[in-house]
């Protein structure tokens, strides 16, 4: 059984999986790295969640200077798919809103996530609802 996206028991879940991860070798343009994000048309209502040094959390960070705003389904598709094509198609059609520093998605563009980072996310992904 998955947990649905975004919801409660799916952030506690992410949450007990990173603690189990240990040190996930976060490369060094990711490690300060904060954004905020606004997951709009999410079935549960417009959810919030934080980009934190390439970790996923709950909630909002109010001194973050950088806050994007995305529509459910591609959000799954960028966090869960990994479906990086996706973002791009995001930002030319309007669906990624950014407010804010710019340049700090800018940084991320040629980044790859460690090995750790990506076993992460596979659990991640395997424990998230279709």
């Amino acid at each position: 059984m998955g947990f649905k996206f975004l919801s409660d028991e799916w952030f506690a879940e992410v949450d007990k999986i990173r603690e189990e991860a240990g040190d996930l070798e976060i490369p060094e343009q990711l490690a300060d790295l904060k954004l905020n994000l606004v997951i709009t048309e999410a079935p549960q209502g417009d959810a919030q969640m934080l980009m934190n040094g390439g970790n996923i959390e709950k909630g909002n960070d109010p001194d973050c200077a950088t806050t994007l705003t995305v529509p459910y389904d591609l959000a799954k598709k960028l966090f869960i798919d990994g479906d990086n094509q996706a973002a791009m198609q995001g930002f030319m059609s309007g669906q990624i809103k950014v407010d804010g520093d710019m340049s700090k998605l800018m940084s991320m563009q040629t980044v790859q996530p460690s090995d750790k980072q990506q076993e992460l996310q596979e659990k991640i992904r395997s424990m998230t609802e279709a």
